[in-house]
């Protein structure tokens, strides 16, 4: 049995479920986490972010309902409105911390999930994926020139399939999968006791 994590490191919802997220994986260190960046900002979608008003409300609720924190510099943003989200950019830079630290997927996930809501830095610009890096001990000129390599590109399409071979059309959504069976853990809010349950009626499910 494994867990996948599909999230987009653009939707403050996903941001919210960071906690979750850490904690049944860290409960669960016998299970193989797969990270998968879905696509919410691509296409005609990746506008100013002034075109989306309900951020701001959305953002009050999931810090409310999850205790999100959303730093000066990303309300900085906010304020401005030009600033343009890219889900597949993010996608690219998942891919290319991915690469050089396969093992620890989700902590660099939610990691590049804080660099955008809490220092409000763009996951499109090379230099948000070298800090992200080096806070996490990796070799950022490594992780740099991946980003920008086109196996990184590949990769995010890669993602996107994926996603959508799942049936996954919302973030986040956690799966539980074995073999050919999956059940999903959560979508959108939930919190560790939650997927706890769930996890558990699916495993008793497989061992019967």
């Amino acid at each position: 049995m494994k867990l996948i994590y599909v999230f987009d490191a653009y939707c403050g919802w996903s941001h919210g479920f960071s906690p979750t997220l850490r904690e049944v994986t860290s409960r669960h260190p016998e299970l193989d986490v797969e990270v998968v960046s879905g696509g919410l900002f691509t296409g005609d979608r990746r506008v100013p972010i002034r075109e989306f008003g309900y951020v701001q409300g959305a953002n009050a609720q999931i810090a409310e309902f999850t205790g999100a924190e959303f730093g000066e510099a990303y309300e900085r943003l906010m304020a401005d409105g030009s600033f343009v989200m890219d889900s597949q950019d993010a996608a690219r830079g998942l891919a290319a911390l991915r690469r050089a630290a396969p093992a620890r997927a989700v902590e660099l996930a939610t990691a590049l999930q804080r660099a955008f809501y809490v220092d409000g830095l763009s996951l499109s610009d090379r230099a948000t994926y070298r800090k992200v890096a080096e806070r996490a001990g990796l070799d950022a000129d490594d992780v740099a020139a991946a980003f920008e390599a086109a196996e990184a590109g590949t990769a995010a399409r890669a993602d996107f399939a994926r996603a959508a071979a799942l049936g996954v059309d919302a973030f986040p959504t956690l799966l539980a999968e074995d073999g050919e069976d999956a059940t999903v853990l959560a979508r959108g809010r939930a919190d560790a006791e939650d997927v706890e349950r769930r996890l558990a009626a699916f495993a008793a499910t497989r061992s019967s």
